[in-house]
């Protein structure tokens, strides 16, 4: 799940710049030297240490951590930040969405820093039946359910946003154009 990033942290202005985030790389140890945790790119570690030496983990590096190995937390600490959530959703759909008015209001939205409530990809099937909330969209509905329905077989992403007035669904087929339904924002839980 990707979340909007704390605007009063940022001076109280969000925008794709103040919201980057730190990168990220996986967290590897060294066999034959417990207790040494390393940064990853795949290949080696961020300090030098061949792939053929190393044990990956499920989980990324800490640069904070008390094992982390210095030159890999220096290493990591100054390696560029990386795009947030929002702008990297917002580019895709530039790439992957027809130019339409529901595109433009969501490119808006995630600009102003709409919540990415979820981001998935997996089975259409189990996706469209959990997660999509189809039912709720009240433009474009159609179009999203006929690409779901076309995915049925295969694997499809889904994105949710919201923002204080609507939640946009974004149905990213494999090999096809994404498709984006709008519905009005989901009531709070407290209404």
């Amino acid at each position: 799940m990707i979340d909007t990033a704390d605007s009063a942290a940022s001076g109280g202005t969000w925008s794709f710049a103040t919201a980057r985030e730190p990168a990220e790389f996986p967290a590897a140890g060294v066999e034959g030297v417990p207790g040494v945790e390393h940064a990853a790119d795949g290949r080696r570690t961020l300090c030098g240490i061949r792939g053929r030496y190393l044990t990956f983990f499920l989980r990324h590096f800490q640069p904070q951590g008390l094992a982390s190995c210095r030159k890999c937390r220096t290493l990591a600490e100054a390696a560029p930040t990386q795009p947030c959530g929002q702008e990297r959703l917002h580019d895709l759909l530039l790439r992957q969405a027809d130019d339409a008015p529901l595109r433009s209001d969501l490119l808006a939205a995630l600009r102003e820093g709409a919540r990415i409530a979820m981001w998935i990809t997996g089975p259409a099937k189990d996706l469209t039946r959990f997660h999509s909330r189809i039912d709720r969209m009240t433009q474009e509905a159609g179009p999203a359910a006929e690409a779901l329905a076309a995915a049925a077989g295969t694997s499809i992403t889904l994105a949710r946003v919201e923002d204080a007035d609507h939640q946009y669904l974004v149905v990213l087929p494999p090999g096809g154009r994404a498709r984006i339904a709008r519905g009005k924002a989901a009531a709070s839980p407290d209404a």
